[in-house]
């Protein structure tokens, strides 16, 4: 029984390893979704207090904005 269980889970990391590889470097520019239900919701506070904790637009982060357009 012990030699069916260790080649079956040998066998089981065998077929798995090539998925673990799939993932692709960090590239070192981080990207905040912000999704808001009008243009003119307030986020500049947000994106202020980012720059404050030291976070620089564009070097570290950059922001992609959604809007439903008044759709909840």
């Amino acid at each position: 029984m012990d030699r069916r269980r260790f080649l079956l889970t040998s066998l089981a990391g065998a077929l798995a390893a090539p998925l673990a590889a799939g993932a692709q470097p960090a590239t070192g520019v981080s990207t905040i979704g912000i999704l808001a239900i009008e243009a003119f919701s307030p986020i500049d506070s947000f994106r202020q207090r980012l720059r404050e904790l030291g976070y620089v637009e564009d070097k570290d982060i950059r922001y992609e904005y959604r809007y439903a357009e008044g759709r909840n």
